[in-house]
């Protein structure tokens, strides 16, 4: 009789292991596209023409993007770095460091990075930086360019009420808040 039952629930269990399928739910439906390219063919720029240097640094610049959109929706945590958490630093830290670019942790450490830029001319990987405390002088968020329409510039950041999030520059607080635009690649 034990033998019995002992058979009935291996066979249950064997042939229920196909049947059971986890639910995902997601808010949106989000697509992540990388070109496949050679890490090593990013980083020489050397040998390459002149003209095709930008096409290197914009297929980089999109693997950095498509890093940080991977934490869309990660909700926020000062000084996190993974899914669990994370804060506008802590997301271009791990964006830029997973495609071997170092950068500063903190905010206004990032912003003396690389080469200050005029606004109109942004691309898609420059940094924004702003101030966003009423009595604060130093700048205290970040954001990374993932797309420019004419006058419109969208960023990925994260903020303390909705976590991870693309918006405009457009928006009132953030075009007051801004204050320089660097380019790091």
């Amino acid at each position: 009789m034990n033998r019995k039952i002992f058979v009935f629930v291996v066979s249950i269990l064997l042939t229920g292991c196909g049947i059971v399928k986890k639910k995902t739910t997601y808010g949106k439906e989000r697509t992540v596209t990388v070109a496949a390219a050679d890490k090593d063919t990013l980083n020489i720029t050397e040998d390459i023409p002149e003209a095709d240097v930008e096409v290197v640094v914009l297929e980089k610049a999109d693997l950095i993007i498509n890093t940080a959109m991977a934490y869309s929706g990660v909700r926020y945590k000062y000084g996190g770095t993974t899914k669990k958490g994370m804060d506008c630093s802590g997301l271009l830290y791990v964006s830029f460091g997973e495609n071997d670019i170092p950068l500063p942790r903190v905010s206004f450490q990032m912003a003396d990075e690389g080469k200050k830029i005029k606004l109109n001319k942004v691309t898609k990987g420059d940094l924004l930086f702003f101030k966003t405390a009423k009595k604060g002088k130093k700048i205290n968020h970040v954001g990374l360019v993932v797309a420019v329409d004419g006058r419109d510039i969208k960023f990925i950041h994260a903020t303390s009420s909705r976590g991870v999030i693309v918006s405009s520059l457009q928006e009132g607080f953030w075009n007051y808040a801004f204050v320089k635009a660097t380019r790091v690649l």
